[in-house]
């Protein structure tokens, strides 16, 4: 494929990505910084995946989201692969859903990502590469 042609989709790729941060549910004046927490396996007790049934939540989890969401400086927002339909009930059900303004299945511009599928970049691509390699969740270490 040309540069040309390549470069077009790279920015029709981006203006996408770009269109559906700034379609997101939260409004960027209020101040407050962005911190997108994923659901399995930090909110949740994940083990193995059940697409009809979220795990409890973790002991700690709603005192965290709790204590997150008071210091008033944040917005909350879920992330997770699961149905944003299927997620919501389960804040609900939890009761921690008026902490959050959104669900998404989609990594929205943020501060800090809270997830437990994580590798932080230090700046030595040698050892990001060992750490890719060894890398497991804590739950299955």
């Amino acid at each position: 494929m040309n540069k040309v042609v390549l470069l077009i989709l790279a920015l029709l790729s981006l203006q996408t990505s770009f269109a559906i941060a700034q379609n997101c549910n939260y409004d960027l004046a209020n101040n407050k910084a962005v911190i997108m927490i994923d659901l399995d396996g930090v909110l949740d007790e994940y083990e193995k995946y059940d697409k009809s049934k979220i795990p409890k939540i973790r002991n700690g989890a709603k005192d965290f989201i709790k204590n997150l969401y008071e210091m008033k400086k944040y917005d909350l927002v879920l992330f997770t692969t699961r149905s944003p339909k299927l997620a919501t009930f389960w804040l609900i059900d939890n009761n921690i859903d008026k902490y959050f303004i959104d669900v998404t299945n989609v990594k929205y511009p943020a501060k800090i990502y809270i997830d437990d599928r994580a590798i932080q970049f230090n700046g030595d691509y040698n050892n990001t590469l060992k750490e890719i390699e060894t890398f497991k969740t804590y739950w299955k270490k």
